[in-house]
């Protein structure tokens, strides 16, 4: 017992560097809480930490080494992120001022809401389509957890990493909607938009640019 502590420990090391860099998550994170309001933000939150264990659970199933093994397919996984990261860039760019309190502005200005279900895709998605979390938990496990521990134990460690992910970024979306951050963001809602969609086309173009192996 006392091993599997220690390979925890040493996961949560690593994976805490990974959860407070700056990316795509970050981002749209980032982008719902002050376009949409504190609920997307955290569904949104719930989608990228349930997308975690779904790079985790195909990790330790062993598909994780075959998507890092295939060109094609990780071409393919690649190229579906870039144009969902584009895609969420040119929709950012043409929205403009938001001036309620959640939603974003229709024809007339006017701030329409956004259902539970598309706040969670988007932190899903965003995550899922990218192929840099193969080789993360490839070479993390690969490196610090014992090919011995049990499949549920590894699982088990998924799900902390993955409500750690959620916790961090439900205090960003927390920390973005508090009133007074809520009206400083809404005055510069236009800008916001611009500037995070140039930053998803960036990230898009990143990916774009990443290699297999």
């Amino acid at each position: 017992m006392t091993q599997y502590w220690i390979e925890l420990a040493s996961i949560m090391a690593v994976f805490s560097f990974a959860i407070v860099a700056p990316g795509a998550d970050t981002a749209m994170v980032m982008r719902q809480a002050i376009v949409h309001g504190r609920r997307a933000a955290i569904l949104t939150s719930i989608g990228v930490g349930v997308s975690l264990m779904f790079h985790v659970s195909y990790t330790i199933l062993g598909l994780g080494l075959i998507i890092s093994q295939s060109i094609l397919l990780f071409n393919l996984l690649k190229w579906l992120g870039v144009a969902y990261l584009v895609y969420i860039g040119v929709q950012s760019l043409r929205a403009g001022r938001v001036t309620l309190d959640a939603g974003v502005p229709d024809a007339s200005g006017k701030a329409l809401p956004q259902t539970a279900f598309k706040g969670f895709a988007l932190g899903f998605l965003a995550n899922a389509l990218n192929p840099k979390p193969v080789f993360f938990f490839l070479s993390v496990f690969s490196a610090i957890v014992s090919h011995e521990t049990p499949a549920a134990i590894k699982f088990g460690y998924g799900l902390v990493m993955a409500g750690c992910l959620i916790a961090w970024f439900v205090g960003v979306s927390f920390f973005l909607t508090t009133p007074r951050m809520r009206a400083a963001f809404e005055r510069a809602s236009k800008w916001i938009n611009r500037a995070s969609g140039a930053v998803f086309i960036a990230f898009g173009l990143k990916l774009a640019a990443e290699k297999a192996g």
